[in-house]
């Protein structure tokens, strides 16, 4: 299912259709062939073609990329100490569940490298020791189709604070990396394949399928495989 909440894509249980679909609406520069292919085999790119234009004309962005007013978003149905510390024992782990309060934007935020988990949480992405009443959190990951990096902070007593977005340079360079490798496998694929069907479509003419006839030029062809296209 696939579905839009707050002017933020949102897909869920992510089948072959509805990822196309998805796909089709975060990605407007489908129209380019080569880009439709890799959606229909699957290969659906995770970021736009211009990160950095639509992070900076999308509406969106706009508003997110300016200091914004957030709040922590689990355990609403705890008690106010048993949230903090819920929260406080989520970000060591490496994770937290924040919202855009004016926006209505709800994020998962993951406190570690986009390669992957690390055993510990470092300081640049979740700090209590700058101030002992906040947590000052970074996260970096994939938004509609651009790579961006969340920085703010969170009041540990009140459970929310002030967080914007900016473009993660970065990260959109990898990125843009595995599309345009992931472009060349498929171009590479496409040639050996047009190669592979030319070659299928040329069969051996059996000799007692040739016409009959007589005389020396008979003889040779008997011996003779020709190749002909269906």
């Amino acid at each position: 299912e696939c579905w839009e909440t707050a002017g933020t894509l949102v897909v869920a249980r992510p089948s072959t259709c509805a990822l196309r679909h998805c796909a089709t609406a975060a990605h407007p520069d489908t129209q380019n062939p080569s880009m439709f292919h890799l959606l229909h085999y699957g290969l659906m790119p995770r970021v736009v073609q211009d990160q950095s234009h639509k992070f900076e004309t999308d509406e969106l962005f706009r508003k997110l990329s300016e200091d914004t007013e957030i709040k922590v978003t689990a355990y609403r149905d705890k008690p106010q100490e048993e949230r903090t510390q819920r929260f406080v024992n989520d970000c060591k782990e490496g994770h937290a569940c924040v919202a855009f309060i004016h926006t209505g934007v709800n994020l998962m935020l993951q406190f570690y490298p986009p390669s992957g988990p690390t055993d510990k949480v470092t300081k640049e992405y979740v700090d209590f020791d700058k101030d002992p009443s906040k947590v000052v959190i970074k996260s970096r990951f994939i938004m509609n189709g651009v790579c961006v990096q969340l920085k703010g902070w969170v009041d540990l007593k009140r459970l929310d604070g002030i967080a914007r977005l900016e473009f993660d340079y970065d990260l959109a360079d990898q990125e843009d990396r595995i599309v345009r490798a992931r472009l060349r496998e498929y171009e590479e694929r496409q040639i050996k394949n047009e190669f592979s069907l030319a070659g299928s479509q040329l069969m051996p003419i059996q000799s007692n399928q040739l016409s009959s006839s007589t005389g020396p030029e008979a003889s040779r062809n008997h011996h003779v495989h020709r190749y002909h296209p269906y």
